[in-house]
C-alpha cells in the first residue's frame, strides 16, 4: 500500500479542484456561448424549461478537467514531500488512476453525445448502439485494470466482499455498474444543480469510505483495498470539482453539465464502488438516483401494460414540477432525500466497520 497520502493530500485535491472549477467554469461558459453550444429543450417537457433554451451545455468538461487537476496536483505534492522514500512512478496508484480514467472516459462518451446534438440541432446525439459501444469499451478497460493491476476483488460486494465471485463475468458486471449508474445520473440531471449537488454528496461519502479503508486495512477479511489512499484523493477531487461547478449550475443555471458531466459522474461513482468493494452500498448512497430511475421504469411499464401513466411526467422531479412545485423547491427537497440516503449508507458502513473491529 502506498503510504505517502494522508488527510493533507485529500484537502489539497479537493481545494485545487474546487478553486479550478470555480474559476474555470466561467471560462467554459464564455467559450461555449461564443460557439453557440446551447442546450436544446424538449417541447413536450415542462413549459417553464423553454426559457432555458440556449444556455451553454457540456459544462461537465469543467468538472472533469478540474478533478483531474486536483488529483494530479495532490499526487505530485505528496510525492514531492516523500521523494526521498518513494519514486515518482510509485506515487501513481493504479486505483486512483483507474477512477480518474473512468471519469474522463465516460465523460468523452457524453461529450460526443452532446456535441452531435448541438451540431445537428436535435435531441438525439449518439445512437443507442454507439453509446453502448463507448460505455462497453470504457468498462472493459476498467475491468481489466481493476482486476489485474489494482488487484480488486471480483466478488460481489456490499460493505465488504461476499463469497459470490463473478470470475470471467467481471467485465460484464463492471459494464452493468458503469452503464446503470451513469444513465441514472443522466436521468436525474433534469433540474439546475440537482445532479451536481447529489453527486458531490456521494463523492464526499466515498472520500470518507476510502480514507477509512486506508486507515483500517485489517477490517477486510477477503483482502485489503490496497489503493484506498489514492481513491480517497480521486473522490475528494471529484467532490471539489462538483461543488465549484454547482456555484454556476445552481438555479438559475448559467451552464448545464450535459451528458458530458452526468455520464462522467455516474461512471466514476460506479468505479469507486467497485474499487472500494462497496458495490451494492452504492444503491443506498445513490438512493435518489434509484428513485428517479425507478420512476421512469414504472412510468413506461404502467403505460405499456395498462395504457395509463403513474406520474404526470417522468423522471419524478418533473412530476412535482407539473404538480405546481417551484423548481428550487423540488431541487432542495431532492437534495435532502439524497443527503439522507448518503447519511444512511455511511451509517451502515460505519456500523459494519465497528462490528468487524469489535469482532476482531
Amino acid at each position: 500500500m502506498n503510504n505517502i497520502f494522508g488527510m493533507r493530500s485529500i484537502l489539497v485535491a479537493a481545494g485545487v479542484a474546487l478553486v479550478s472549477s470555480l474559476v474555470g467554469t466561467p471560462l467554459v461558459i464564455r467559450f461555449f456561448r461564443r460557439r453557440g453550444y446551447g442546450q436544446l429543450i424538449r417541447a413536450d417537457g415542462p413549459q417553464a424549461h423553454l426559457s432555458k433554451r440556449g444556455t451553454p451545455t457540456m459544462g461537465g468538461t469543467a468538472i472533469i478537467l478540474s478533478a483531474v487537476l486536483g488529483f494530479v496536483v495532490a499526487t505530485v505534492a505528496a510525492w514531492f514531500a516523500n521523494r526521498e522514500d518513494v519514486t515518482f512512478t510509485a506515487a501513481w496508484s493504479a486505483g486512483g488512476l483507474l477512477a480518474i480514467g473512468v471519469f474522463g472516459g465516460m465523460g468523452a462518451v457524453g461529450f460526443l453525445d452532446d456535441y452531435i446534438k448541438i451540431r445537428r440541432n436535435r435531441s438525439l446525439g449518439l445512437t443507442k448502439s454507439a453509446k453502448f459501444i463507448g460505455q462497453a469499451l470504457v468498462a472493459a478497460v476498467f475491468a481489466v485494470g481493476a482486476q489485474y493491476v489494482a488487484e480488486t476483488s471480483t466478488n460481489l460486494s456490499f460493505i465488504r466482499a461476499t463469497e459470490i465471485d463473478f470470475g470471467r463475468f467481471f467485465v460484464l458486471w463492471c459494464f452493468l455498474m458503469l452503464a446503470a449508474t451513469s444513465n441514472a445520473v443522466n436521468l436525474t440531471d433534469g433540474l439546475d444543480g440537482l445532479a451536481a449537488g447529489t453527486g458531490a454528496l456521494i463523492f464526499g461519502a466515498y472520500t470518507v469510505i476510502a480514507f477509512w479503508q486506508f486507515r483500517h486495512p485489517d477490517d477486510y477479511s477477503l483482502g485489503v483495498v490496497i489503493h484506498a489512499d489514492s481513491l480517497a484523493i480521486a473522490a475528494a477531487a471529484a467532490l471539489g470539482a462538483c461543488l465549484g461547478f454547482l456555484w454556476w449550475n445552481a438555479p438559475p443555471a448559467k451552464i448545464f453539465m450535459g451528458d458530458t458531466g452526468s455520464l462522467a459522474i455516474g461512471g466514476m461513482l460506479a468505479a469507486l464502488a467497485v474499487l472500494t468493494e462497496t458495490e451494492l452500498l452504492l444503491v443506498i448512497l445513490g438512493g435518489l438516483y434509484v428513485i428517479e430511475t425507478s420512476s421512469v421504469i414504472l412510468q413506461v411499464g404502467a403505460f405499456r401494460l395498462f395504457g395509463r401513466r403513474l406520474f404526470k411526467m417522468a423522471p419524478l422531479h418533473h412530476h412535482f414540477e407539473l404538480a405546481g412545485w417551484q423548481e428550487v423547491t423540488v431541487i432542495v427537497r431532492f437534495w435532502i432525500i439524497g443527503g439522507l440516503a448518503v447519511a444512511f449508507g455511511l451509517g451502515l458502513f460505519y456500523a459494519e466497520a465497528i462490528n468487524r473491529g469489535v469482532a476482531g
